[in-house]
């Protein structure tokens, strides 16, 4: 596969370097029947239920909490209850971008922020930022792919921020690519942005912009392929844009199209344009000589569902819930979503198969049955809309909010793959 003749990032810019008894006894029964009293109301009119939840199978070594990740699969489970509030807020992270801050924007409810995913078999620890920056200590960790990549990428910078301000390091004119530095531990935090991952061209009709594109599954975006050399930890992923007109080309020839009707065009399902440049993609990476040298490891993060209702994103559609689902509400073998998700899961499992030696390790970050279930999570009126009046943001997520559970499981499996396991 070939890259792209677009720059990107230089290596030098990426490595960025008191009373009576009597009065003591009736102050403790009057302060004991005020707290009965309050926690009694509680239980009647909080509008989510308590639940008494079953004791955790965590592992526990040498007074340190540990999830005993082979009987337990993070990535199946619940949300749960959980009223300690989110570990930033948009006071104390002043990088949160204006169309995440949704609070700012008029959001009221906050009910949203007052659950935690609970897998089904065990408990999934809160971030801990501490622990992250000693493990990334030294190393690149780097976002790679669209604006929900960087919607992550966003979220892991505010829950770090709390532990290290970090320095601003890059940005480049169209604010598509960023750094941030760590300097305290010398750890490098960026977003490389590619619509497809493949290289991809837009077609300008009339000099305008159409809408409709072209998708070269042997060339790779070159704006994160000439980076990917210096990254120790890429978490990649891409799919929304895939849901447009595009002329899918293999080896000089369109061997299909999405969302088009012309003739002697084979049309292409979006699920199969997005398996296909997958596996393209992959298979540069299991290509990638230098890669293999930093013995890199590779993150997938499979779909992030938009909740769209009503309509789409440009037909009236919403997303006005302000609580999750349950387990029950969601039809995974019918939601087309489901399926996308299970097409990257099968591309990561072949790229496994494919790897030619142990230099290089790859992962998934399963978080779509997570999000499937937080409908309530999106920006949806909330947003920095400015430019697009009366569009609703269903496919982002509000900073803070559910999405700060990804790096939950973030540091799970880095430190599990990681390692080796």
């Amino acid at each position: 596969m070939k890259s792209s003749s677009s720059s990107s990032l230089s290596q030098d810019k990426f490595y960025i370097n008191a009373h009576g008894g009597m009065g003591r006894l009736g102050s403790f029964l009057f302060y004991s029947l005020a707290l009965t009293t309050v926690f009694s109301f509680f239980l009647l009119f909080s509008p989510s239920s308590v639940k008494i939840l079953p004791k955790s199978s965590v592992h526990y070594d040498q007074g340190r909490e540990k999830i005993d990740v082979e009987e337990c699969d993070l990535f199946k489970g619940r949300w749960v209850p959980d009223f300690r509030g989110s570990q930033y807020t948009n006071w104390s992270c002043p990088t949160i971008p204006v169309s995440k801050n949704c609070f700012r924007h008029g959001r009221k409810d906050t009910d949203f922020l007052n659950w935690r995913w609970k897998p089904h078999n065990c408990d999934l620890p809160r971030f801990d930022a501490k622990q992250f920056l000693a493990f990334v200590r030294g190393k690149k960790l780097a976002f790679i792919g669209d604006s929900v990549a960087r919607n992550h990428m966003e979220s892991l910078l505010c829950l770090l921020s709390q532990e290290e301000v970090p320095i601003d390091a890059y940005k480049d004119s169209e604010d598509r690519h960023r750094i941030w530095y760590f300097a305290d531990h010398d750890f490098t935090l960026s977003i490389l942005w590619s619509k497809f991952l493949v290289l991809g061209e837009e077609r300008v009709i009339n000099g305008s912009s159409s809408g409709i594109y072209d998708l070269y599954l042997d060339k790779v975006d070159d704006r994160w392929a000439s980076d990917l050399p210096y990254v120790d930890y890429a978490i990649i992923s891409t799919a929304h844009w895939f849901f447009r007109p595009i002329h899918v080309h293999d080896g000089g020839k369109v061997i299909g199209c999405v969302f088009c009707n012309e003739p002697n065009v084979r049309p292409m399902d979006p699920l199969d344009a997005i398996g296909l440049a997958f596996r393209a993609i992959l298979r540069y990476i299991n290509q990638c000589k230098q890669c293999n040298k930093r013995k890199m490891l590779a993150l997938f993060r499979t779909f992030s569902p938009a909740h769209f209702e009503h309509g789409a994103w440009d037909t009236g559609g919403s997303c006005n819930r302000t609580s999750p689902f349950s387990e029950k509400d969601i039809d995974y073998l019918g939601d087309f979503r489901w399926k996308l998700r299970n097409v990257q899961e099968r591309e990561i499992e072949r790229a496994r198969e494919e790897a030619a030696d142990g230099n290089k390790m790859f992962g998934v970050l399963d978080v779509t049955m997570a999000m499937l279930m937080r409908p309530d999570g999106h920006p949806g009126a909330f947003w920095d809309n400015k430019y697009m009046k009366g569009y609703n943001d269903c496919v982002h997520w509000c900073l803070p909010g559910p999405i700060d559970v990804w790096n939950d499981l973030l540091i799970q499996v880095l430190t599990k793959v990681g390692a080796g396991g």
